[in-house]
């Protein structure tokens, strides 16, 4: 492609947000987009979503793992959550 490619037709003016949503679950956005002038976005503010989840545990390992956390000056649930993943990552590996 050489050049900015210019829209087919413009896009025309909806008289309400069903009609352009029609418009454009129809619309082939291929011929609309300039490929060439196309940049990959950076996100660095963008994190994985999270949900919270209640999980029991004998009082002593939670002391455990704070007291490892303080050693470590990080917040105890980040420690638990770097120490599962690590230990997932392990177990995937095999």
């Amino acid at each position: 492609m050489s050049g900015k490619r210019r829209p087919r037709n413009p896009v025309p003016v909806f008289a309400s947000e069903d009609a352009e949503r029609a418009y454009w679950a129809k619309e082939d956005l291929t011929e609309r987009f300039d490929w060439e002038s196309a940049i990959e976005p950076r996100l660095p503010e963008l994190r994985p979503s999270t949900v919270s989840i209640s999980i029991r545990l004998p009082i002593s390992r939670l002391e455990d793992l704070k007291s490892l956390a303080n050693a470590r000056d990080v917040p105890y649930q980040s420690l638990m959550k770097t120490l599962l993943a690590e230990q997932v990552a392990r177990i995937r590996r095999g």
